[in-house]
Formats: structure tokens, sequence, C-alpha cells
């Protein structure tokens, strides 16, 4: 099976850490030019030496996922530079889980500017330059709870479960363009944020993997070089005959498909 996307262009938003780093590094060990785009120019800079030390070709944004104008600039910046967008991973995002009654009008925007409207941003900015270069791809990071809703899952399963209505009409309208969208639904995956909630526990990071593995039937917690390796596959020409699907990716914790 052949996954590589050399001549390619990845654009990759939220790309200084967890899953959209390992996704930007696993494009472009395979040959893709890489745009990444994140709020903290330090992290990403120095991650951005490393891709350019292991022989790739990259180049960095300071932008909000969650602001059009910032969106928009990174595409184009992007297509300046290369030519040509042909994969974007929307990866930027967080995670809010709160019981119904305690999540504010404010927590209510914020997560839907960041899991809808950032989608919706990118998508608006790459999608006339897919059309003109004859098809793309476009991936959107997703988590299970969208398709399982559970309780004091606020706001974060509601602003997820609209990300798969999006991506799944989006797939619809652009398929006759050879835009292929996709979802990639992730469960309990190593990243900052599950550091940052190990912290909030009082609980070594260690401590936490191992007690949250425990939850899930593969018996630990996922990497997100694993999460990456999803996400080429649908970026790939292997992947020629797939969109409007979500795959997920959580050893087998979730009761649904």
């Amino acid at each position: 099976m052949n996954l590589s996307l050399k001549g390619k262009v990845a654009a990759v938003t939220g790309g200084s850490e967890g899953i959209g780093r390992s996704t930007a590094l696993r494009l472009a060990e395979l040959g893709a030019s890489v745009a990444i785009c994140a709020r903290r120019g330090d992290i990403m800079e120095k991650f951005a030496a490393e891709i350019l030390a292991a022989g790739g070709t990259v180049m960095t944004s300071i932008a909000d996922a969650t602001k059009a104008a910032d969106m928009t600039r990174f595409v184009e910046e992007t297509v300046a530079k290369f030519g040509r967008i042909d994969i974007l991973v929307n990866n930027a995002g967080a995670t809010g889980q709160s019981a119904f009654d305690t999540v504010d009008d404010a927590a209510w925007e914020k997560d839907i500017d960041v899991k809808v409207m950032a989608h919706i941003y990118t998508a608006r900015a790459v999608i006339p330059h897919m059309k003109k270069q004859g098809g793309g791809r476009i991936i959107n990071l997703n988590m299970v709870a969208a398709k399982q809703p559970g309780a004091a899952q606020f706001p974060t399963t509601v602003s997820r479960a609209a990300g798969l209505a999006l991506a799944k009409g989006l797939s619809k309208e652009l398929a006759p363009h050879n835009i292929l969208v996709n979802v990639v639904a992730v469960g309990k995956i190593k990243s900052m944020q599950q550091a940052r909630g190990a912290a909030r526990a009082g609980i070594s990071v260690e401590e936490h993997y191992t007690k949250t593995g425990k939850t899930i039937p593969m018996g630990r917690v996922g990497e997100s070089e694993e999460v990456a390796n999803v996400i080429a596959f649908l970026a790939s020409d292997a992947a020629s005959y797939v969109t409007g699907t979500c795959i997920n990716v959580d050893g087998g914790l979730s009761g649904v498909l």
C-alpha cells in the first residue's frame, strides 16, 4: 500500500504539540511539505526545526483557529509558499466536559468556536483552492463522545456532534470536486490535556495513564502517533474512495461504530 505524499502540501492547525505535532511529523516523513499553525510561536518553531533537521519542508504561522481572519491568512500563506494545498487537518481543539447546569454561555460559545466554527473557517478558505486544483482532503479531528453522548460531557459532546454533521454534509457537497472529507474520532490519547488532568487530580501522569488504561478494552491509553497514522492513510492515495466517514481511534473504548 502506497502512503507516499511526495509533492503534496498539508496544512495542520494546532500543530505544535500532541496529535497535531505527530501528524505534521508523519506527513512530512511521507514526503509532504507541511504548514503548521498554533498560538504559541516558541513551541511551534522548536518543532519546525526538528522537521527541518530531519530533511522535511515546513512553514509556520502564528494563528488562532477560532478567528476567521487568522485561518484565511494561514491558508493563503500556505498557498503563497507552496503553490497549492492538498491536505487540511483540522486538529486545533480543547476538551470541556462538565455537568449541563454548570456550563455558562461563555463556555458554550468558546467550545463551539473552536470545534465547529474553526472547521468552517478553514473549509471556507481551502475549498476554492482545492476546487481549482482538482481535489483535496479535509480531515477533521473529533472525539468518540460525538457519537455516544454521555452525562456531564457538556459542551463538548454537542459541539463535537455538530462537527460530525458538518463533515458529512461537506463530504456530499464536495465529492463531485474530488475533495474528500473525513473525521478521525479519538478516545483517550496521551497529550498535554491528559497531563493537565492528572495534575488536577493530584496524581502523576504515569499513574493517570495506568488508571485510565484499565477502562479501555485494549488496556492502555493511545499514542498520538497512532492517530497520526490513520490521518496519513486518509490523506494518501490509498484512501481515494473514502469520504464522509468517521474512524474511531480509541482502543475499543466506544460502544458505537
